[in-house]
């Protein structure tokens, strides 16, 4: 069984596919404790495979885009048999991740890595994109981790003007390497 926050249909905020229409699997519990960290990603419910699966249909309909989040959603053993039956139901699957635990991931899962305390150089090698918290500061030790052809965006914790002016600092500074990420579900209302 899997534990759940939520499954809901909305659209991607964030990163490369902002604004695209996307059905949310919410997996409870994380292995990390951050302290901006906003997201209630405690236990609501337990479901199998198959009910997620039924339930990312009655969701979402024919949206093919569906995002494992979290808390941490590679931190359950019923992940991977998640995705494939997800992948078998037609649908795209992405992962947002923060990167600790190293997981073989089936070609063509797009993987966001968030990294917060430490970093799985395997996941670091495998992210499709990065997505860096700027709070107070630009973490840009983590940049080096990331091979050269990742996109790194740089996500203001909160949209915090404060942080908002070092993300587009650091990104004018280093346009070959970041670029900015609003939470744009947060600025339209929508979760």
């Amino acid at each position: 069984m899997l534990q759940l926050a939520e499954i809901f249909y909305s659209v991607q905020g964030e990163g490369t596919w902002t604004g695209t229409p996307a059905v949310f699997v919410r997996l409870a519990g994380c292995n990390l404790s951050c302290r901006f960290c906003d997201t209630d990603y405690a236990l609501k419910f337990f479901a199998s495979v198959e009910d997620v699966v039924a339930r990312v249909r009655a969701e979402g309909g024919d949206c093919e885009m569906v995002i494992l989040t979290g808390g941490e959603p590679l931190a359950q053993s019923e992940t991977p048999a998640l995705i494939a039956a997800l992948i078998a139901d037609g649908r795209h699957v992405h992962i947002e991740s923060n990167g600790t635990l190293a997981t073989e991931l089936p070609e063509g899962v797009w993987l966001t890595v968030s990294p917060k305390e430490r970093l799985a150089p395997a996941m670091a090698r495998r992210a499709n994109e990065a997505k860096l918290i700027v709070d107070g500061r630009v973490p840009e030790e983590w940049v080096t981790e990331f091979p050269p052809q990742t996109r790194i965006f740089l996500q203001p914790e909160g949209n915090k003007p404060a942080n908002v002016a070092l993300a587009v600092d650091a990104a004018k500074r280093r346009p070959e390497r970041f670029r900015l990420s609003l939470q744009t579900h947060k600025f339209i209302g929508v979760r």
